[in-house]
């Protein structure tokens, strides 16, 4: 070992879904019972096929993928992939699919892990007795948990490809502008 922590052990690390396994759960009884974030209420929909047709669809370019297939061929580079996901969020909506696709691309083996548990977690971390992988939530030097160790979040100016992206608002820019000064 080189002095770096190791957070995720293989064993841990293999607990997690695949993507097509991930896809497959998100449309069960089991997690449609499960409390939903707060953009879209209290229940759970099943984004199992939009999640499925994005992935169909999604976007990589060449350079996309030969990054990824640089990256990995470096030494030390990545072999796995770890996400923590739910659904109800439309950012993993939109980018767990495209993640996905880099993963196959660079030959990295992804794991998919839910944030939270039978209930949406509202701490400033996650309760082991409430979410399975609050170890994962916790422990992740850059979880978007609020406890998470990276520091501030960070914000989204102007030139951000983030605050243009249309997913940010669907008000035209000027608009925003006006009611964000």
């Amino acid at each position: 070992m080189d002095g770096r922590r190791v957070v995720v052990t293989g064993e841990r690390f293999a607990q997690g879904m695949t993507f097509h396994d991930y896809v497959t759960s998100v449309g069960t009884p089991e997690n449609l019972e499960r409390e939903a974030g707060w953009w879209l209420g209290p229940q759970r929909h099943d984004f199992s096929g939009l999640l499925r047709e994005r992935y169909d669809h999604v976007g990589r370019t060449e350079a996309q993928a030969g990054a990824i297939r640089w990256l990995a061929a470096q030494p030390n580079g990545p072999t796995r992939m770890l996400v923590i996901s739910e659904e109800w969020s439309s950012d993993c909506r939109r980018d767990v699919p495209m993640l996905a696709r880099l993963a196959e691309a660079g030959g990295l083996e992804l794991r998919i892990f839910p944030r939270d548990g039978r209930r949406l977690g509202r701490g400033p971390r996650a309760d082991p007795a409430a979410s399975p992988n609050a170890d994962l939530v916790n422990e992740l030097p850059c979880s978007s948990h609020p406890s998470s160790r990276c520091g501030r979040r960070p914000r989204w100016t102007r030139s951000s490809p983030r605050f243009m992206s249309s997913s940010w608002s669907a008000r035209p820019l000027a608009e925003r502008e006006q009611t964000t000064s």
